[in-house]
């Protein structure tokens, strides 16, 4: 198996696979290429992948740094800012190689979306970047349109181990089509805001919260993420929102609406920098939620963030 790269380009292939020995193959080759050439490498994969992996690579396993993709990317939007850049920007000068398996048999329809567009916002947040980013895909247990949309969302396909180019790339249409709408659950607890109802919404979040079950430091990441939304819909958003707050299949959901709009796709996804004032509302809240949906458009947003019980 091969990816063509240059020196300075960056890479994003997408690995079909249809069993644990050819999955294990492939993805070990992948990382010893990369040892070889002296590159850092990051291996982020569901845990039982994770041990297929350390396993087939013996001793070289020392070299590389293994994350719990269940744990790490468990929000999609967490992915890029947490994992890859958090990886990439460790090694500013050097190029770095990284498995990244972001979408696995089990996930949610409500993640999927999130999941999608991660993968298709790699190609915006790496542009310029010395990188390699391999993503497995079990053909065998994923549904056909999610294998269709990975041949969107990547530039080229590893199959049997033959590269080839994707015909079907263009990244910006997955983007685009899961933005969709969001309906607020019938029953839900509602409060509008303004600026000087920030502190009654905050407390009616933790309330309402506290009620349908979070405690602890859960409630604390409930009330912090709603502070973040609520005052970015006050400063950005038109003055003013809506907070929703209801419980459903194990978690607690959040979301705030306001007439803001959302221009930058990759808005909460990258890194602060050292120094930045401002600008972290929506990172912090894909750092503490479970799973952030955004829907945006000209005549405004909605951010639900998700925390399991």
């Amino acid at each position: 198996m091969s990816t063509v790269t240059t020196e300075e380009s960056f890479s994003h292939p997408a690995l079909f696979y249809r069993s644990a020995g050819e999955y294990t193959d492939r993805t070990v080759t992948f990382v010893r290429e990369g040892l070889a050439a002296g590159e850092p490498v990051a291996v982020a994969v569901p845990a039982p992948n994770l041990e297929l992996i350390r396993g087939g690579l013996g001793p070289d396993a020392r070299g590389v740094t293994f994350l719990d993709m269940t744990e790490a990317g468990r929000n999609p939007g967490r992915i890029i800012p947490g994992v890859l850049r958090a990886f990439a920007d460790t090694h500013a000068r050097e190029r770095v190689r990284i498995i990244g398996e972001p979408i696995w048999a089990g996930r949610s329809a409500a993640e999927y979306p999130a999941c999608a567009q991660h993968e298709a916002l790699i190609n915006a947040a790496f542009t310029g970047r010395a990188a390699t980013i391999l993503c497995p895909y079990d053909e065998t247990r994923l549904a056909p349109d999610v294998l269709a949309d990975a041949l969107v969302t990547h530039p080229t396909v590893i199959t049997a181990g033959r590269a080839r180019v994707s015909e079907t790339y263009d990244w910006p249409a997955v983007v685009a089509r899961y933005n969709e709408p969001l309906e607020t659950t019938a029953g839900a607890g509602v409060i509008s805001f303004g600026a000087g109802e920030l502190p009654e919404a905050r407390r009616f979040a933790v309330d309402r919260a506290s009620a349908l079950g979070l405690s602890g430091r859960r409630l604390q990441d409930a009330e912090l993420a709603v502070s973040e939304l609520t005052t970015n819909s006050v400063i950005h958003g038109g003055g003013s929102g809506t907070l929703a707050i209801w419980a459903e299949a194990g978690q607690v959901v959040c979301e705030v609406r306001d007439k803001g709009r959302l221009t930058d796709p990759l808005a909460g996804r990258r890194p602060a920098e050292r120094g930045q004032i401002g600008g972290r509302g929506l990172l912090l809240v894909h750092y503490v939620a479970d799973l952030v949906r955004v829907h945006t458009t000209d005549d405004g947003t909605l951010v639900r963030f998700y925390l399991d019980l």
